[in-house]
């Protein structure tokens, strides 16, 4: 889809004015990607975690609020006594009394997890404190067969050349549930990596591995996104940088508190690496290398607060800013890093992906499939043949992208 000199480049950040301004996406649109989350996802959301779990009364009065509060009332604010609630003070003094389709889109959403761990009892004193109500979403997924067909394809690259063993994987991290994809990118199955390849509107991988030469002593920061499926394929990728050199140490930045219900945490991590280590053949290696990587600190978790802000990257406070400048590449992973990465506004997709990111410490990668409305860094004949085809290529998942600014 995008011609060869784009998909091997990536963008290198240059002095300059900064594009111009775009609008901030809101939700008050009806029938827009962002009215949809508010009016139908966020609803649909409640009604599930409180089928989750043995709530007692508190917690689904709780819920029972929440949903009226999003479909007929006002956004209110945090009660003083909760332990954010300075913070969401200050985040929110624009918001509070007002719909909440006319917040900003990336505000609400992050603002109606926060309630929603709020409202189930999980930052509170009590039986339900730390319990995280998404866990049995994520479980099943992980519990799958989906995962034990995955897993088991990993086998299958024991033998392929590091080269098309990194494409791979770098493809199934991209990818995330469909993870099954990047597995099968051999030189066997040359249909599934064309596939796999045509539905990139920006590949720069290319440029990530340049900026990765095996033998370099390299830390590399990667910022996750979902747990379970999704994380899998991020942690065998993490693998394959320790084992071929391509990093000496990773950090894997994941979410301080359970968030957009997939999002990962720490427990995912863990549960994950049990996961692999449980596993025949390839998969159970490498979570036997996992393990041992995370215990002499090849392998770091870290967490921070701002993870969890409604708030853009430029935005970071300087002692996540020291985080990535210490690192050779920080990798982001899914659409809410990509969304808080160049803002979650409405770029014009030709804006230069180098240009929006030119406030990173040092360099950075996107690796991320497209599924809400935000875009940049495209060829204009890129676009072009996406507007033509009729589809809705920004939110359907169906298209991903490599973006790399050096």
């Amino acid at each position: 889809m995008t011609e060869r000199s784009s998909r091997n480049s990536g963008e290198k950040a240059v002095p300059g004015p900064a594009p111009a301004s775009a609008p901030v996406i809101l939700s008050n649109e009806p029938g827009s990607f962002a009215w949809g989350v508010l009016a139908k996802r966020h609803p649909a959301l409640i009604r599930q975690v409180g089928d989750a779990f043995p709530y007692g009364r508190r917690q689904h009065e709780g819920l029972d609020a929440l949903l009226d509060e999003i479909t007929h009332g006002v956004v209110q604010p945090l009660a003083p006594a909760d332990y954010d609630h300075e913070r969401w003070a200050a985040w929110g003094r624009e918001h509070f009394g007002r719909s909440w389709y006319d917040a900003p889109f990336l505000w609400a959403e992050s603002y109606f997890y926060r309630r929603l761990l709020g409202a189930v009892g999980y930052f509170g004193a009590g039986p339900w404190q730390g319990v995280d109500p998404f866990a049995p979403f994520k479980q099943a997924e992980l519990r799958g067969d989906a995962v034990d067909e995955e897993l088991r394809a990993l086998d299958a690259l024991t033998g392929a050349p590091a080269e098309k063993r990194a494409a791979a994987l770098l493809h199934a991290s991209l990818w995330g549930n469909r993870a099954d994809l990047g597995f099968r990118v051999t030189a066997r199955e040359p249909a599934v990596a064309d596939a796999a390849v045509a539905a990139l509107v920006a590949d720069h991988s290319a440029a990530l591995w340049q900026l990765l030469p095996a033998g370099a002593s390299a830390t590399v920061a990667v910022v996750a996104d979902n747990a379970g499926r999704e994380l899998i394929p991020d942690l065998v990728l993490i693998d394959h940088l320790l084992v071929h050199g391509h990093a000496e140490r990773v950090v894997l930045h994941v979410k301080p508190s359970p968030y957009y219900v997939s999002d990962a945490t720490t427990a995912d991590v863990v549960d994950c690496v049990r996961r692999l280590i449980e596993a025949s053949g390839e998969a159970g290696r490498i979570g036997g290398r996992l393990w041992k990587a995370m215990a002499t600190g090849s392998l770091e978790v870290r967490t921070h607060p701002f993870f969890c802000a409604p708030l853009p990257y430029e935005e970071m406070p300087e002692d996540l800013r020291k985080e990535f400048a210490g690192a050779e590449l920080t990798i982001l992973k899914g659409d809410l890093n990509y969304r808080r990465l160049v803002g979650d506004r409405l770029w014009h997709p030709t804006v230069s992906f180098a240009e929006r990111t030119a406030y990173f410490p040092r360099a950075v990668a996107a690796l991320r499939t497209l599924k809400s409305d935000v875009i940049v860094g495209l060829e204009h004949g890129t676009l072009d043949t996406l507007q033509r085809s009729g589809a809705a290529w920004r939110t359907s998942g169906t298209h991903a992208l490599i973006q790399v600014r050096s």
